[in-house]
């Protein structure tokens, strides 16, 4: 059944939202109590659906993908994002992780900013049920819906982010998610976008390698090398930054 959020949203403003309240029926269950925002019905293609199945089953090894691949620097990633947002002066902002994956961020975002509405969002059920078996405070919103369509008014978050996922998304699919970012921050906000560079160590370069021959694409592979030009045909103002240890790459993007 739908019914109104049991949470307190009235900061939103014009941002609606109907809730969907989980249940052991066609969404998976994220215990008593817990809501998922049931914003749209997929009607992905063939490749994409495929795509939502496979993370379903990677969500159970890809927090210990990401140990190997970060190793001791993945706190340092994780923080370098999240002390990059700027809100420490704003009130209850509002903050939008788009393919949240296991939630590691949005948590990070919800620690230090306790009066933040943070939102985790993404379109694999797997992955979203792994992040809320982390989240102990109710604090998070989680959300099943599809980056490259985000079922929120315009100008709604104060920071938008991103973490190691849009290689992910293929041409179009990635294009139409960026533009979704864009429509969605504030004319003040910031999208924040965190992405991999090349390993430089032999043994994590070859898992690398190896992850991105199973995105089945020359097109993820392309986009992890490329400079700031995918963004600045979107974004007017475009900044680049790296994490201390060399392994991330941050790119800040302001919508005017």
């Amino acid at each position: 059944m739908l019914e109104k959020s049991p949470f307190d949203l009235s900061s939103l403003g014009n941002c609606w939202y109907w809730w969907y309240k989980a249940d052991s029926g066609s969404q998976p269950d994220y215990g008593r109590g817990s809501y998922i925002l049931f914003e749209q019905v997929f009607n992905m293609s063939g490749i994409r659906a495929g795509r939502q199945k496979y993370y379903n089953v990677f969500a159970h090894f890809y927090d210990f993908f990401i140990n190997i691949h970060s190793g001791k620097h993945r706190d340092e990633t994780r923080r370098f994002l999240v002390d990059s947002a700027p809100i420490d002066t704003l009130n209850q902002a509002r903050i939008l992780d788009v393919c949240c994956g296991t939630g590691s961020v949005i948590l990070a975002f919800a620690e230090k900013y306790p009066d933040a509405l943070t939102t985790a969002y993404d379109f694999s059920a797997g992955m979203l049920s792994k992040a809320k078996q982390k989240e102990m405070g109710n604090r998070i919103v989680f959300v099943l819906g599809d980056a490259a369509r985000l079922a929120y008014l315009d100008d709604c978050f104060d920071v938008v982010c991103c973490s190691h996922a849009l290689y992910e998304l293929k041409g179009r699919v990635r294009t139409d998610a960026l533009m979704e970012m864009k429509r969605v921050v504030k004319p003040d906000g910031k999208v924040l976008i965190m992405e991999h560079e090349v390993p430089r160590n032999p043994a994590v370069k070859i898992l690398f390698h190896m992850r991105m021959l199973m995105m089945g694409s020359t097109d993820s592979r392309e986009f992890v090398r490329q400079d700031l030009s995918p963004y600045k045909k979107i974004f007017t103002d475009v900044t680049l930054s790296h994490t201390p240890s060399g392994k991330s790459k941050l790119i800040i993007c302001g919508k005017k």
